[in-house]
């Protein structure tokens, strides 16, 4: 089956560009991170924000990503207010915006505990964002 054919959201081609341009291992990362948020929910739109990076976006950011030199940084936009049970998160637990998942090259990305997050994500956006469930209004 080719790609077109897989394909159930609207593909941004500047995210196409983006990893485009990356090495082999970083574009298919980046590939199936993006398929794993589109899965997550079929109203997820893409962006380019900051100039270059590619968001992925439905009631506010869900998550963005960043290739580094020997990995691709998966930011989550939650505050911290999504449980991680299955210990993916690898930075950021203390930032007051965003956590990161690091993938390098060669490591599986644990689609269920990622694709989990993505929809709790999503579904605290849709309910005001974490902003308004930390204030509790």
């Amino acid at each position: 089956m080719e790609r077109a054919e897989l394909v159930t959201y609207r593909p941004d081609p500047r995210i196409d560009s983006y990893i485009d341009a990356l090495p082999e291992w970083q574009q298919l990362v980046c590939r199936q991170v993006r398929e794993l948020v589109h899965a997550a929910d079929d109203d997820v739109t893409e962006t380019i924000k900051r100039t270059d990076r590619p968001y992925f976006v439905l009631a506010g950011n869900v998550c963005a990503l960043l290739a580094a030199k020997d990995h691709v940084n998966v930011f989550l936009y939650d505050d911290g207010v999504v449980p991680d049970p299955d210990g993916i998160i690898t930075a950021g637990h203390d930032n007051k915006t965003a956590r990161t998942v690091a993938i390098h090259n060669g490591e599986t990305i644990n689609e269920p505990a990622l694709t989990a997050m993505f929809r709790s994500i999503i579904a605290n956006n849709r309910a005001g964002g974490w902003r308004k469930l930390r204030s509790g209004s």
